[in-house]
């Protein structure tokens, strides 16, 4: 299943046309009447109207004409008038847009009610809401998905149910785009869309955020000149097709919790009851057999470990990929951490049941990750980093006098503080991720990104403002050059390069980038898909395809949404004239993407290692999970027409 917004195009459009048809008719029953009148009043002599004399004359009247009953039409509704249409049969064969309201009017009205009470425009505790007619009313917020089309006069949105909205003048379009922008940042921010208020937002530095149509997109115009230079790239004329190649139950029916991919033998599928040992091919995952059981009580044939521990939250593969480290959130649901288990793979055993621990005192940590892209493939790795709400820090399994602890018996080892930031104020940090140099990205609730360099932990390097909503999860590039981040609604794409005063080309995580940043671009699902993945679905973990190379560039982005898989073409996205940016308002959006569709809510997606790719595909396979199933999909490139 693909995008779809090109079908509903063409039904809206088709109703269009009828309607166009009708006006015509309309306009052409005026026009008898105004130059021929009744027939009584005409009398024997009138004279017949002059011959146009050239071609020229005649395309001067007919514009004229046009203009004159064009006004004629849209002066026959009153201010704010549009076309309600809903889109009706789902995802079937018969779905289609049908008329809601031929003519009704739209408002933005400000309100501190959730029902219907419309309140003063001064209360400090009220927000925008959408009205048209007495069909809809909804907050305007991201939550909406809005989608403009500037030549169609439309826009499409979400409001229990899927809307389209069609003016009958392109400057009420232009009038209701702006007044929605608008609203939308005040609801966000709490502040009026002004200048000023949008310099307190985004910073002087990012003022390309806010107003896109003025950003400096040299560096993404870089990036698509590179593109075309590089003869290793997928060709422009090539579009990608999704083949399953095989579906895996998941053993013991422990539903599947995370993904553990491996770069070389083997992968993991680690469930509420073990872990799952899959066999990497280059077409998918496999089954080998061997399952490791959580509890004492394994099954005939199956190792067992002995360790009492909830369900494993995070598992990070390490020491190339011969041990795992899992996480386990506390008592209470939060998703914060106090230790981890190092599970031996080779052995199917725990050997080490770790504790966070700085100064004396026990701590927490909300996540964990590996030194770097291709650090899980070290066979002598001991380090990894740790995150918390207001902590970044690097951790060391081996203890001061460089011996590594390897125990499990009388008392839990503690893991050492080696490097890292403990900061005062709140920075909410939610997620991060590394480079291949080590570099280290990270998320907050406040949807700032920052940016920090290998070498130090104290002070990000690059910041960028939030766009309103909470990063949680971000990825980045091998080489650093471009981060992913997730909100619930949206993906944010973020090119991290920049030119420094000596005119060398540098990314935010080496240098402070002051003005010389690129707006960013997003990445969404239209409307109708929106709709279809649930109204309680959400954005979740997207990840560039996986490469460990320099040189080697991903060519993928993949995110889960309830049952959606959803995948861009990297290429396609960082284009800057791709088709999804014409027309746009605001931060470019991109809606051209594929969807792989389950039956089951999906936990994971994930590409595997690039080295997995074969000859006659652009891709390494795509792995998809759901609590009782994986499934891996090949990518085939087919030339398109």
């Amino acid at each position: 299943m693909g995008a779809n917004h090109s079908r509903e195009d063409l039904e809206l459009e088709s109703e269009t046309e009828s309607e166009s048809e009708e006006t015509t008719r309309e306009q052409e029953s005026d026009d008898e009447e105004e130059n021929f009148g009744t027939p009584s009043s005409y009398s024997s002599d009138h004279k017949k109207p002059k011959t146009p004399s050239s071609l020229d004359e005649v395309e001067s009247r007919l514009k004229a004409l046009k203009i004159k009953y064009n006004n004629q039409t849209q002066n026959n509704y009153p201010k704010n008038s549009v076309k309600l249409y809903l889109h009706v049969g789902g995802n079937t064969p018969k779905s289609k847009w049908v008329v809601s309201e031929k003519v009704t009017s739209y408002s933005f009205v400000k309100t501190a009610s959730e029902d219907d009470e419309e309140e003063e425009e001064n209360d400090p505790d009220s927000w925008w809401v959408l009205k048209i007619g007495a069909k809809v009313r909804a907050k305007v917020v991201q939550d909406l998905q809005l989608k403009a089309f500037k030549d169609q006069r439309r826009v499409d949105f979400v409001a229990n149910g899927v809307w389209a909205v069609k003016f009958f003048c392109a400057e009420e379009y232009e009038i209701f785009v702006g007044k929605y922008q608008g609203c939308l940042f005040e609801n966000t921010y709490g502040y009026e869309a002004n200048d000023e208020n949008r310099v307190k937002v985004y910073g002087k530095d990012f003022m390309g955020w806010a107003k896109p149509e003025e950003a400096d997109d040299s560096m993404w115009e870089d990036a698509e000149e590179s593109l075309f230079k590089n003869p290793t790239k997928t060709p422009v004329k090539v579009s990608h097709d999704l083949n399953e190649e095989f579906e895996e139950a998941a053993a013991n029916g422990g539903a599947i919790q995370s993904l553990a991919l491996g770069a070389l033998d083997n992968s993991f599928l680690v469930s509420d009851s073990g872990i799952q040992v899959v066999r990497n091919y280059s077409h998918g995952i496999q089954g080998k057999g061997i399952y490791v059981n959580f509890d004492d009580e394994g099954l005939s044939g199956r190792k067992s470990v002995n360790a009492s521990f909830s369900t494993p939250r995070k598992a990070l593969l390490m020491r190339a990929e011969t041990n795992m480290l899992l996480m386990s959130q506390m008592n209470g649901g939060k998703p914060h951490s106090r230790g981890l288990h190092q599970f031996d793979i080779e052995t199917g055993k725990i050997v080490s049941e770790w504790k966070f621990e700085k100064d004396g005192t026990d701590i927490t940590m909300r996540d964990i990750t590996n030194e770097s892209k291709g650090a899980q493939m070290d066979p002598s790795g001991s380090t990894f980093l740790g995150l918390d709400d207001n902590r970044l820090c690097r951790w060391d399994m081996r203890d001061r006098n460089g011996m590594v602890q390897n125990i499990a018996n009388e008392s839990t080892p503690v893991l050492n503080w080696t490097q890292g930031h403990q900061f005062s104020r709140g920075t909410n940090f939610e997620c991060f991720a590394t480079t291949g140099d080590g570099s280290i990205v990270v998320g907050s609730l406040d949807g700032k990104i920052r940016l920090y360099s290998s070498s130090s932990m104290r002070q990000a390097k690059t910041a960028f403002p939030g766009l309103g909503s909470p990063i949680t999860h971000v990825d980045v590039t091998y080489d650093g050059k471009w981060i992913l981040g997730t909100t619930d609604t949206y993906l944010i794409l973020i090119c991290a390069l920049f030119t420094d005063k000596d005119g060398k080309t540098k990314t935010g995580f080496a240098g402070r980038m002051g003005n010389r940043i690129s707006a960013p671009r997003l990445l969404k699902l239209n409307p109708l898909d929106s709709h279809m993945a649930g109204a309680n679905n959400k954005f979740r973990n997207a990840q560039f395809s996986w490469v460990t190379e320099n040189g080697k560039q991903e060519r993928h982005l993949v995110a889960t949404v309830g049952k959606f898989s959803v995948i861009w073409n990297f290429q396609q996205v960082k284009n800057s004239s791709h088709e999804c940016y014409l027309n746009q308002v605001g931060l470019k959006s991109c809606y051209c993407y594929k969807i792989v569709l389950k039956d089951d809510s999906i936990v994971d997606s994930r590409f595997m290692h690039e080295k997995f790719a074969v000859s006659d595909s652009p891709e390494a396979p795509l792995v998809v999970a759901t609590p009782m199933k994986v499934s891996s999909f090949s990518i085939s490139s087919r030339l398109r027409m």
